[in-house]
């Protein structure tokens, strides 16, 4: 008899149907709730199997859900399956005279019914506002491999606690090309390296935007595409290599969909938790930092605070990629050794992580390329930057923000190269992380552009820039990423002719 890898039942019973937001078992219990409502209204002759079938299918689809765990958006249906039973059971039992029990007359059961169903139906309104995430099929030549690897710096005093013997630590989150894994091999665990620490993370990140856990306990249900410790693709081929830092309160896999695009084709992404920082970091030891960083309501005092921790990002991000350089050049057992072309590096960055992005780009020349999505950059503009710069924004006016885009148009023109800005039609500050993969797609909070055009755009833009000026793709990156929303070019002042649209 063959044996199923652990956890692959526990991901096939709670596999989230395409389109549906919700799991088999749980459209089950949708339908035997509904079932339930209906039995009191249909003729009297098929009143007794439907309301025993329904009851039955409800009952085994409840059990398996209990043994998984049952999201909060399945108890209002499970609460009006509970009431419809007080109008559907009764009719069916029968006194020892043989004449039927108790049936509601039609003027209190229809109000009845209608609550019923009013509370049925809050269940998949609130699975498709706030769905298990399902990840787009990463659409280059590799299948995708992951791993979480833990860095402390031995010379960096750690600034944000007293001890004086702390060292800076990092944990780094890789996605590689990898060879394609037998079918059914189970995939990673979004947020985290078990589902505990996804959950850990999960409401750690809700709490951060002051809303209860619960509401978000389907993102650490989700799997993404990518396979733990996969073997390393063949062939020879060295992978260019980009660093991420999320943003402000982010964490490591914030940008997995747009991440596990890039490794698809060809290139080594590693992202980082920002102790501190980030919502929460869960070290090796499964001990948990928390993010001590707050904004203090002066806008001054913010600006300062933002840029100093912009710094302690920046380092991070040259420190990491030492350490990659380090795993490539060190002869030992490691897969990823003499695979990695660290001499084709991007550094990227959301929000806080894009401001990160581009003063670890001043910092460190070995950083070839920058990509800003959607970050406002803090600190300073000198040194000049000598990396090409594409930054991702929203459709931003001086009407809507008056700061941001001089601020940004100032921070590409202190630099020696042509840079690019990006300005998608749609787009929310939300639409370049994960977040339209689960959160109500409200425009406000995660634009317009959908769970399947946002991580598409986004990855699809930043693949035409770095394919360009990392891999020497022929032709000008504009014409590519023209496809993606309007683009704004800015060259160096000697060369500059506008920062405008390109025609």
């Amino acid at each position: 008899m063959r044996r199923r890898r652990p956890g692959v039942e526990h991901d096939r019973v709670t596999e989230t149907i395409t389109g549906l937001s919700m799991s088999l078992p749980e459209v089950l219990v949708l339908l035997g709730a509904l079932a339930l409502v209906a039995a009191r209204w249909i003729p009297s002759a098929a009143r007794r199997p439907v309301t025993i079938g329904a009851g039955a299918v409800l009952l085994a689809s409840a059990t398996a859900l209990g043994v998984v765990g049952i999201r909060w958006q399945l108890l209002p249906v499970l609460a009006g399956a509970a009431l419809a039973s007080a109008f559907a059971v009764p009719p069916l039992l029968r006194r020892r005279t043989g004449r039927p029990a108790w049936r509601a007359r039609w003027w209190l059961a229809l109000p009845g019914s209608l609550a019923c169903a009013g509370l049925i139906a809050i269940g998949p309104v609130a699975a498709w506002a706030l769905p298990v995430p399902e990840f787009p099929e990463p659409s280059g030549d590799f299948a995708v491999g992951t791993r979480v690897v833990q860095w402390t710096d031995p010379l960096r005093p750690e600034s944000f606690t007293a001890d004086p013997d702390d060292r800076r630590t990092v944990v780094a989150q890789l996605w590689y090309p990898a060879q394609k894994s037998p079918s059914g091999t189970q995939r990673a665990q979004y947020l985290g390296r078990t589902e505990q620490e996804a959950r850990t993370v999960a409401e750690a990140l809700a709490g951060g935007v002051g809303l209860p856990g619960f509401l978000v306990d389907g993102v650490p249900r989700a799997r993404s595409h990518a396979v733990v410790d996969a073997p390393v693709a063949g062939g020879g081929e060295r992978f260019p290599v980009v660093l991420f830092s999320p943003g402000s309160g982010g964490v490591r896999t914030q940008n997995t969909a747009w991440a596990e695009e890039l490794a698809s084709h060809g290139y080594l992404v590693a992202a980082l938790d920002h102790p501190y920082d980030s919502a929460v970091v869960v070290l090796a030891d499964g001990s948990t930092i928390r993010a001590t960083t707050a904004s203090s309501g002066d806008r001054d005092r913010d600006e300062e605070l933002a840029a100093g921790w912009t710094a302690v990002r920046a380092a991070d991000l040259g420190f990491a990629l030492t350490r990659l350089e380090r795993l490539d050049r060190v002869e030992t057992a490691d897969p990823l050794t003499g695979g990695l072309d660290t001499g084709r590096v991007a550094v990227a960055g959301h929000s806080l992580g894009g401001a990160a992005a581009l003063q670890a780009a001043r910092q460190d020349r070995r950083f070839g390329a920058v990509v800003d999505l959607d970050g406002y950059p803090h600190g300073p503009t000198a040194p000049a930057l000598e990396q090409p710069v594409l930054a991702l924004t929203q459709e931003i006016t001086a009407g809507t923000d008056p700061r941001y885009l001089p601020r940004l148009t100032d921070a590409l023109e202190h630099s020696t190269t042509t840079s690019y800005r990006l300005a998608v039609p749609g787009a929310g500050h939300l639409t370049f992380m994960d977040g339209p993969l689960y959160l109500p797609p409200v425009p406000s909070i995660v634009g317009t552009l959908g769970r399947t055009d946002s991580p598409r755009v986004v990855a699809g833009a930043t693949l035409a820039f770095l394919d360009a000026v990392l891999r020497g793709h022929p032709g000008d990156p504009t014409e590519t990423l023209r496809a993606y929303g309007t683009v704004f070019t800015v060259s160096p002042p000697g060369a500059r002719g506008t920062a405008g649209p390109t025609p």
